[in-house]
């Protein structure tokens, strides 16, 4: 094992097969090989190659016949692959093989290669996030009446819903569904420019073979070369980012619903998933704890990323070289953290009862803010925070409900009798417009989309 990405052992842990199928090194050389012979068949059109070399360029060349070590000793050599690559496709094509990379530099090649890989791990992405939205649709839509306690600083602070929880989530995740989509126009263009960018050796051709080049990858035509001028790749990593960190944030709350004094949640059970070595009892929330670390290597490849920005003049010394290693492994991230959050949400186990009575646990103090709204109505906010404050202070010192306190009150009893003060005291009766809410973000509508 060298990392956790290529380690037999790990490698699905940070990484799914489907993701390194698109970004490992069959996956690149093919992509690689679909550039060039693009390339070839772009150039045919304008004019620039006979029509009879494109045709042989494309039917020859052939990225599995490519000797893999060989290729690594001449990357290790030359600091790139691209030259060795033409040269083993060139031979493949025999007579006309002179004409591949007819005009162009390695960095359009890898670059391209590069976008084509980005533009599969988006459609990737986007099927995966499609899932996990899916099944968080479903679990706050189920549990949109589930009462539980809401915190703040980790203490009670009032009841929402477990559904409401829910669509917090999903409605973090819709955001980068619709993220995805616009990346595509921004991210997804060919790059060809030649040496320095201008397309100096293509004459007055150069632009329409940019075109015709975008037009056979299925990519987007940019306004100028843009190889030192990174931010599309820097978008894409910093939205999967982005997703980890939405990811995170649920799994954060799932890894505390989930531990024994709370007891809320727990992941589906596996046999001998989250087992412990030691500790018979332990079921330890897996899939949670790695999409929290998935959430923080993401932003540690999102840095590397901007880092790669800083690039001199029209040929970098250096920082693309950090996309090679950051970019595959930020798409890896987020694959797993998507599998991992479809397996955790989709066989979650909610325990209501739980989650009630971890509600009740501060005897009626979790709505001391509607009593307090209420009795204002009768006395005025100042007075009622008082009178309200001081009873909470009484309940937790004398270790009784809220509303046994309230109705022995001389204030609040002239204004309320015992059922209401017991209704007023009902987390179930005080949620707000979180319904509503979880609705809009369920099934939204034009309006609230």
């Amino acid at each position: 094992m060298t990392s956790a990405f290529d380690s037999q052992l790990f490698k699905n842990v940070f990484g799914t097969p489907d993701m390194r199928k698109i970004f490992g090194d069959t996956g690149y050389l093919e992509r690689v090989v679909a550039t060039e012979t693009a390339l070839a068949r772009a150039q045919a059109q304008v004019g620039l190659i006979p029509v009879d070399a494109a045709a042989a360029i494309t039917d020859r060349a052939d990225a599995s016949q490519i000797d893999l070590e060989r290729l690594r000793i001449s990357t290790e050599n030359v600091g790139y692959p691209i030259l060795d690559i033409v040269e083993q496709i060139s031979a493949q094509v025999g007579e006309m093989g002179g004409f591949v990379h007819w005009g162009a530099t390695t960095q359009d090649i890898m670059d391209t290669a590069t976008v084509l890989q980005i533009k599969d791990g988006i459609d990737l992405i986007s099927y995966q996030l499609d899932q996990v939205r899916d099944v968080l649709r479903r679990q706050a839509a189920e549990h949109a009446e589930t009462v539980t306690a809401g915190r703040t600083h980790l203490q009670h602070a009032l009841p929402v819903t477990f559904g409401y929880r829910c669509a917090v989530w999903l409605s973090a995740l819709d955001r980068h569904a619709e993220r995805l989509q616009q990346v595509r126009q921004r991210a997804l263009k060919v790059q060809f420019g030649g040496a320095a960018g201008t397309l100096a050796s293509l004459g007055d051709r150069g632009l329409d073979v940019r075109q015709a080049l975008a037009s056979e990858l299925g990519l987007g035509e940019p306004e100028i070369t843009w190889h030192v001028a990174r931010d599309g790749f820097v978008e894409v990593v910093g939205l999967l980012a982005m997703i980890g960190g939405s990811l995170g944030k649920a799994a954060y709350d799932v890894t505390m619903m989930a531990s024994s004094e709370f007891a809320e949640v727990a992941e589906p059970f596996v046999e001998g998933r989250g087992a412990s070595s030691t500790m018979p009892q332990k079921r330890n929330p897996v899939s949670s704890e790695i999409m929290l670390a998935a959430a923080k290597l993401l932003r540690d490849r999102h840095s590397s990323m901007l880092d790669a920005m800083l690039q001199d003049f029209e040929r970098a010394t250096g920082p693309w070289h950090v996309e090679w290693v950051a970019l595959p492994e930020a798409f890896l991230l987020a694959g797993s953290a998507l599998s991992q959050a479809f397996v955790a949400f989709d066989g979650l186990v909610v325990d209501a009862d739980r989650m009630r009575k971890n509600l009740d646990a501060t005897g009626g103090l979790i709505v001391a803010e509607r009593v307090m709204m209420e009795l204002a109505e009768h006395v005025g906010r100042q007075e009622s925070h008082h009178i309200v404050y001081a009873a909470s202070q009484r309940a937790i010192e004398e270790g009784k409900r809220l509303a046994e306190v309230l109705v022995d009150e001389p204030r609040v009893s002239e204004v309320f009798d015992a059922q209401e003060v017991d209704q007023l005291t009902d987390p179930a009766s005080y949620l707000g417009t979180a319904r509503t809410m979880i609705d809009r973000v369920v099934t939204p509508s034009a309006d609230h989309s």
